[in-house]
């Protein structure tokens, strides 16, 4: 059995849409340097403004 992590250690990133923290998981983990949004809402709902972008 794989040895598990606790959540704390998992990686995390800030939503482009929310600016708020999300965490891995697991269905990311083959594209997880491609993740920009934490939830099918935050991405349906991203800035239209290429300005307002960070």
């Amino acid at each position: 059995m794989a040895k598990q992590r606790k959540k704390s250690d998992l990686p995390t990133k800030i939503c482009q849409t929310c600016q708020r923290p999300f965490t891995w998981r697991k269905k990311w983990a083959s594209c997880w340097d491609e993740v920009k949004y934490c939830s099918d809402r935050c991405r349906r709902h991203r800035r239209s403004d290429p300005s307002l972008e960070p």
